[in-house]
């Protein structure tokens, strides 16, 4: 499996909506109480998986694939019934990873050897990916989603556990953008055959594997400790903004009171 892509260089901030939407080391987010629309984006377990094509159904339907790929990212068939071919997968994290610290960039023989540089380090550091990048995959049909996250983590060269992440697929139905988590078994190249080469039908986002329930023993004491610092730059962030948001509701009552105080009565 290849990796190539783009992405933009440096940190992230936090989410936008800061004043409602705030997250901690726990895997879920909590929001202010307010009276909002109920999201669009559903999340729904993985289909049943289908009958396996035969090698015929596989000819036409890369054939038809490769009529609508406009890209010159086709697919690729091979005499044994597998085939190659590209998913690009969004970036949706929205809490730190875990990285080697102090190592010097990896260069083409680093790849080409498949040298692991956060091997060469006990030292580790956190921060955050870009929102919404994409990266682009090269992957056989055999690729599973559990190698798909294995390789995206080593190219980013993330130390955490990949068991952290899920790969989950979006489409749209109805109106609705729906989110369906991919077992680690599943090949995402046979789904985007299935769905044709249209991003708008069919895309897949990796973000945090949300169980429910915080699995502490998962994380090392570097990691908690840094769940502590994020807390408290997040308190005191949102300090901040309670603080500046009274004061202009105090500043626009005292000007009120001045105007009223000027006013013959």
């Amino acid at each position: 499996m290849t990796v190539d892509g783009s992405m933009s260089s440096g940190y992230c901030s936090l989410e936008e909506e800061l004043e409602d939407c705030f997250f901690t080391a726990k895997t879920t987010f909590f929001r202010s109480v307010q009276s909002r629309p109920p999201s669009k984006n559903i999340c729904k377990v993985a289909e049943e998986p289908q009958r396996p094509p035969t090698l015929q159904e596989l000819r036409q339907r890369i054939d038809s694939y490769n009529s609508r790929e406009a890209n010159c990212l086709g697919m690729k068939l091979s005499e044994d019934g597998t085939y190659t071919g590209f998913i690009k997968v969004h970036l949706k994290l929205r809490r730190p990873v875990t990285v080697p610290a102090g190592i010097r960039p990896q260069s083409i023989y680093d790849a080409i050897k498949e040298v692991n540089l956060a091997a060469t380090t006990d030292k580790r550091t956190s921060f955050y990916l870009p929102l919404d990048a994409i990266k682009q995959l090269h992957i056989s049909s055999t690729t599973t989603v559990s190698e798909v996250i294995q390789g995206l983590l080593k190219k980013f060269m993330v130390v955490d556990n990949p068991q952290k992440f899920a790969l989950f697929k979006r489409i749209h139905k109805d109106g609705q953008v729906l989110f369906q988590k991919l077992s680690v078994a599943d090949c995402p190249l046979y789904l985007r055959l299935l769905a044709g080469p249209d991003n708008d039908v069919l895309s897949f986002v990796l973000k945090e594997n949300e169980t429910g329930e915080v699995e502490w023993d998962a994380f090392s004491i570097p990691e908690l400790q840094n769940f502590l610092t994020i807390l408290e730059k997040e308190e005191q962030d949102k300090i901040q903004q309670v603080q500046k948001k009274y004061d202009k509701f105090r500043q626009k009552l005292e000007e009120a009171l001045r105007e009223s105080q000027g006013k013959p009565g």
